[in-house]
C-alpha cells in the first residue's frame, strides 16, 4: 500500500516558492545583496534565507539604507540579528549623501523617507549590486501590486511598470547589462496575515515595537504620530498616552503607529485578520501625498 502523500499547508507553499526565488537569485546573480531593515518582513527573508542556504553562509551581504531617523529598537535589533547570524552587514546613511551633496533637504526637519533611493543607488554602484533582494510584498500598495518577482531596474536604477519581463511557469531572468539591476521580492506573493502566521508558527524574535506599548502620540490627518524629539507636539496638539503597536516600521517622522493591544503573536494574528484597511494605509505618513507616491519614489530607484 503506498504511503499517504504528505500535504503542504498555505504556509509551506509559500515557504517553499520564496526559497526557490532566493536560488534563482543565488544562482543568477554574480553578486547580490538583502535589503535588511530590522523590519517584519525582512525578518522573515533572514528565516527563508537560512532554510535556503543553511549551513552554508548567505552568498550574499545584508545591506540597510539608514535615513539617521529610524527607531533605535529597530537599530539595535538589526545589529544584533546580523551579528547572531555572522553574516556581513552593509549599512550607508543618508547623512553621508548629505556630506557629499547627492542629497540635499528642503529644510532640516524635510522627512527623509523618500531620499532612501539616492543612497542605494550610491550602495548598488559602490558595491556592484546587481541584484537587491527586498521584503515588499504585493498587498501592501497598489504599486507594489504592479511588481514583477524579479523586477528589472534601468541603468539610471529606475523603475518602468511598462517595460518588466514575462515571468511565465515561474520561470525568471535575472540577465542584466553593467550597470542596470533586478530587485528580486521573494515574499511578493505574501499578505500580511501570512508574515505574522509565519513569524508565529518560526517563533521570530521581532522589536519590541512591534507589539503593544505605551507611548505618547498626537493625531494628525487622521493617523497617530508619536511625540519624539524628531516629531515634537504642536502648541495646539493634545497629547494622549496611549497603547499602540507599530504594524510597519520605518523612518520616525513617516512611521505611525496603531491603537492596539496585542501583545503577543498570537493576539496581533487575530487583529490583522479583522482589519480592512492596509499597513501602509493606516501607518504610512509619507503615502498620503502625490508628492511622495510610491510609484514615483520606485520610478526614482526606491524599493
Amino acid at each position: 500500500m503506498s504511503a499517504k502523500a504528505h500535504t503542504l499547508s498555505h504556509l509551506d507553499w509559500l515557504e517553499a516558492e520564496s526559497i526557490y526565488i532566493l536560488r534563482e537569485v543565488a544562482g543568477q546573480c554574480a553578486n547580490p545583496a538583502l535589503l535588511f531593515s530590522g523590519g517584519k518582513d525582512s525578518i522573515v527573508l533572514l528565516r527563508l534565507a537560512e532554510k535556503a542556504f543553511r549551513p552554508g553562509r548567505f552568498p550574499f551581504p545584508l545591506l540597510n539604507i539608514d535615513t539617521g531617523h529610524n527607531y533605535t529598537e529597530v537599530v539595535e535589533f538589526r545589529d544584533r540579528r546580523a551579528d547572531e547570524l555572522g553574516e556581513r552587514l552593509i549599512v550607508r546613511s543618508l547623512e553621508d549623501s548629505m556630506q557629499r551633496g547627492t542629497i540635499v533637504l528642503k529644510s532640516p526637519d524635510e522627512p527623509r523617507n523618500k531620499h532612501q533611493s539616492v543612497t542605494l543607488l550610491e550602495a548598488i554602484e559602490e558595491f556592484g549590486f546587481d541584484c537587491c533582494i527586498g521584503g515588499a510584498r504585493r498587498d501592501e500598495e497598489k504599486a507594489r501590486a504592479k511588481e514583477r518577482i524579479f523586477s528589472f531596474r534601468d541603468e539610471f536604477g529606475q523603475w518602468d511598470p511598462k517595460n518588466q519581463r514575462p515571468e511565465l511557469w515561474d520561470l525568471y531572468n535575472a540577465r542584466v547589462h553593467k550597470g542596470e539591476n533586478i530587485r528580486a521580492f521573494p515574499i511578493s506573493n505574501w499578505t500580511e496575515l501570512d508574515v505574522w502566521q509565519y513569524i508565529d508558527r518560526e517563533q521570530l524574535e521581532l522589536p519590541s515595537i512591534y507589539f503593544a506599548h505605551r507611548r505618547p502620540v498626537i493625531r494628525r490627518n487622521g493617523l497617530l504620530q508619536p511625540v519624539t524629539n524628531l516629531t515634537p507636539a504642536g502648541a495646539n496638539d493634545v497629547v494622549e498616552d496611549l497603547l499602540v503597536r507599530f504594524r510597519t516600521v520605518g523612518d520616525v517622522t513617516c512611521t505611525a503607529p496603531v491603537e492596539s493591544d496585542a501583545d503577543t503573536t498570537a493576539k496581533i494574528i487575530f487583529e490583522t485578520a479583522e482589519t480592512t484597511i492596509t499597513e501602509r494605509g493606516a501607518t504610512r505618513l509619507d503615502d498620503q501625498t502625490s508628492e511622495a507616491s510610491m510609484e514615483q519614489r520606485k520610478k526614482e530607484g526606491y524599493f
